[in-house]
């Protein structure tokens, strides 16, 4: 594999302030799944019963019949469960986003004009709420196309968010084809939302929750009472609230089922945890289109070249001389597996090291030698590289008196007759006396330990230009 798709960098160390309405210091943002009505049974069609997210201990499908239980627990979250949770909900005054299966809102018109009047934003969570991994891409292209067309019959309007849950691999970017979107959530990777660069579509995806879920009550191991569920949400909530305080503020999406958390019992969990939040100031509870739609104003994505997307040819050209005069290091990273990681200056850098650390000594001394002397003839002609230059004028060195220039070239004659290769040093992090200083102290060297100091100080430099380069 030469190009790894998957992006284990994100943000990084730095992710960008949110900058959440009002300068708030957590988004908590609460989604209800309505999947009462769509879920897999053979009066839909399906070739068995549901087993999934129930209070069913061990549910298994039962193929070609009925299952009058499994199918009563869903009625439950319909017929009572969403409604607790409409008056708990609308009762604190916080809108919520309902991932509805198209299926299942067509079956349910009072629920969904409850939604409709309550402000909430209706998403869409696929056709049927089935599996999606084995689908052929034409098929769960059309039934993406089918979902989208039922649930503007059903609501009036298209959803502009989307939640399949059971996804395949080709979910996301199906959607981002579709390009309707303002967001997609089949994803868990980050606490803030982020872009997906689509073929020409820049996708927001807002990641979801598998664990801040009441789905853990239908799991094992998972939660058993409402007061577990409360702790866990309240711990996930303070931690959050913490870094906000301290200047990082993210979102905390909190997953919810009308069959599950509408229980009496498991209500009573979510109902301290709202009680919780609202006792804190700086605390922002809005829908999921709300976040996409601040997310596109606050931080519109630009797009950049990236490394691991380029051709080789221009992939050489830009970072060939980042390693001075041996782009052979850059063709070398080039057929490393590269991938989203290393379009950043720490992730570029990393493959160009490996590419220098893997040669041979004698490739290596002829990195080493490609560097021009300190302040030297070069210098003087200017005839370094531009990269060379900025970084000898950086330290003062293209600025030196008589002396000084009579000292740098009797220390350059030394190193170069002792260690056959000059003396390199990241001039960016020292100045003029560190630099002479350092130049005494390593001709004391023996020739091995020189020349590991002397390739730890090209990779240095070349960090330094890649930090000049890419983020």
């Amino acid at each position: 594999m030469r190009r790894y798709p998957r992006d284990m960098h994100g943000y990084g160390a730095t992710p960008p302030d949110a900058k959440w309405p009002g300068g708030t210091r957590i988004a908590v943002q609460f989604v209800l799944n309505y999947e009462e009505g769509g879920e897999n049974c053979i009066l839909h069609g399906d070739a068995a019963s549901e087993a999934f997210l129930s209070d069913i201990a061990g549910a298994a499908p039962w193929p070609g019949q009925r299952h009058w239980n499994m199918e009563s627990i869903y009625e439950y979250g319909a017929r009572a469960g969403f409604w607790r949770l409409h008056r708990l909900f609308t009762d604190a005054g916080i809108p919520v986003t309902i991932f509805g299966v198209a299926t299942a809102l067509a079956r349910s018109p009072a629920q969904v004009e409850a939604m409709q009047q309550s402000g909430w934003e209706i998403a869409s969570h696929g056709l049927k709420w089935v599996e999606h991994k084995d689908m052929p891409e034409s098929e769960e292209r059309a039934s993406i196309a089918d979902a989208i067309h039922l649930h503007m019959q059903v609501t009036g309007e298209r959803p502009l968010g989307w939640y399949t849950g059971r996804c395949s691999a080709n979910t996301v970017r199906l959607i981002a084809e579709e390009g309707g979107f303002a967001y997609v959530s089949d994803s868990y990777d980050d606490d803030l939302p982020y872009w997906l660069e689509i073929g020409e579509r820049d996708q927001l995806v807002i990641p979801y929750t598998l664990e801040a879920n009441d789905m853990r009550f239908a799991t094992s191991p998972g939660y058993v009472t409402g007061a577990q569920f409360f702790q866990y949400l309240k711990d996930a909530f303070d931690t959050l609230y913490a870094e906000g305080v301290a200047g990082t503020p993210k979102m905390l999406s909190v997953g919810l089922h009308n069959r599950l958390i509408g229980r009496p019992g498991k209500l009573a969990g979510l109902k301290r945890f709202i009680d919780h939040i609202k006792a804190h100031d700086g605390v922002w509870c809005p829908r999921r289109i709300d976040i996409a739609r601040h997310w596109a104003r606050m931080h519109p994505h630009v797009r950049r070249d990236r490394p691991s997307r380029m051709a080789r040819a221009d992939f050489v050209a830009r970072f060939g001389g980042v390693f001075e005069h041996s782009p052979w290091i850059a063709e070398r990273a080039f057929d490393l597996e590269l991938g989203p990681a290393h379009d950043t200056a720490v992730g570029l850098h990393s493959a160009l090291a490996r590419s220098f650390r893997s040669t041979s000594d004698d490739d290596r001394l002829g990195v080493l030698a490609a560097h021009p002397d300190l302040a030297g003839k070069l210098a003087a002609a200017r005839r370094l590289t531009d990269e060379s230059a900025s970084e000898q004028s950086s330290a003062g060195l293209d600025a030196l008196t008589d002396s000084e220039r009579a000292e740098f070239t009797r220390l350059n004659e030394a190193y170069t007759a002792k260690f056959g290769f000059p003396f390199i040093i990241a001039v960016r992090d020292h100045d003029k006396a560190g630099i002479l200083a350092a130049f005494t102290a390593r001709l004391d060297h023996d020739r091995e330990t020189e020349f590991a100091e002397a390739c730890r100080q090209v990779e240095r430099i070349a960090r330094l230009r890649l930090e000049d380069m890419l983020p």
